[in-house]
């Protein structure tokens, strides 16, 4: 047999499930497993909690809810002989806490299905900016959320601070992967256009041993909008060990004038002639503006046709 036949798996392999014959003798040491769960899910949790302990009875693991406390907790029993049933009740009871349906939850309870709890809270420091993130995940009326969830056959619920994910492992990999770019500022569409290409390849068997690094887009990050630069540019000048020069004051500058001798008589009649000169401006300014509405406008030149005999 060749050994390349030998390190891969053939399709439709399953895993022989875990039965009593695995285990005959049972646990040895009980198991329990708590939590606590929001004051909003108390009324639905009511209501499916038989489902909930039929379903993991089934597996002899017994679940408690506690109404007063607010919390869920499962326990084995002397006839669990699954160990693993425990983890896989764990999980069910955190899905339920994080507004995740029953008709989704029970399937945690088989082999192949497992859940992944990312937690986005802490990934964006503003509030509004983790806001815009998140709803671009879940897309116009949940459109990407809902696109997401068929390429990678998960159930993807986006709840508060977290996204919870149900389905096969394959598919919970590629959910946190892009549940992260997301948070990261990268938009899903670029990763869901390359799950959409990593779909098609997957049915070519003769591509399945190859590379695919030559199909995968690449997307390279586009700085559309160009700094803009400011209106006033501040220069530095050069520096001089010197300090500036001293502002010349008022009486400096009647001495450079020779204002500073005259007496107060002359120097009041300067005044008035200063302001009788700037009013005589004035005057003549608003004058020329008044005669300029009498100037008549120049007339273009009439052109005389010559008419033809």
């Amino acid at each position: 047999v060749d050994e390349s036949e030998l390190l891969t798996v053939p399709d439709g392999w399953k895993e022989p499930a875990f039965t009593r014959e695995d285990n005959p003798k049972g646990l040895l040491e009980e198991s329990s497993f708590a939590t606590l769960f929001p004051k909003y899910r108390e009324s639905y949790l009511k209501e499916c909690w038989p489902l909930v302990q039929k379903a993991l009875g089934e597996h002899y693991v017994t679940a408690t809810l506690d109404l007063i406390e607010g919390s869920m907790t499962v326990t084995t029993t002397k006839k669990t002989f699954d160990p693993y049933a425990i983890i896989r009740a764990r999980d069910l009871i955190k899905l339920l806490a994080r507004s995740v349906p029953f008709e989704q939850v029970f399937r945690i309870l088989q082999d192949d299905i497992a859940c992944d709890i990312i937690k986005i809270g802490s990934l964006v420091r503003k509030r509004d900016t983790f806001i815009k993130r998140r709803g671009r995940l879940l897309g116009p009326k949940g459109s990407t959320l809902k696109a997401l969830e068929l390429l990678t056959n998960c159930y993807i619920m986006v709840q508060g601070n977290t996204v919870s994910a149900l389905g096969p492992f394959s598919g919970l990999k590629e959910v946190r992967k892009v549940v992260l770019d997301t948070m990261k500022n990268i938009h899903p569409i670029y990763n869901i256009k390359t799950l959409m290409i990593k779909r098609e390849l997957s049915k070519d068997p003769e591509l399945r041993s190859q590379s695919w690094e030559r199909f995968l887009p690449k997307f390279k990050r586009k700085n559309l909008k160009k700094r803009k630069e400011p209106k006033k540019k501040n220069t530095k000048k050069e520096y001089t060990p010197f300090p500036p020069p001293q502002p010349e004051s008022q009486i400096d500058k009647e001495l450079a004038s020779g204002e500073y001798f005259l007496k107060e008589r002359q120097k009041k009649r300067k005044r008035v002639e200063e302001i009788k000169a700037k009013q005589a401006d004035a005057v003549k300014k608003r004058q020329e503006e008044r005669n300029k509405a009498f100037i008549p406008p120049k007339e273009k030149p009439v052109v005389k046709t010559k008419k033809g005999n």
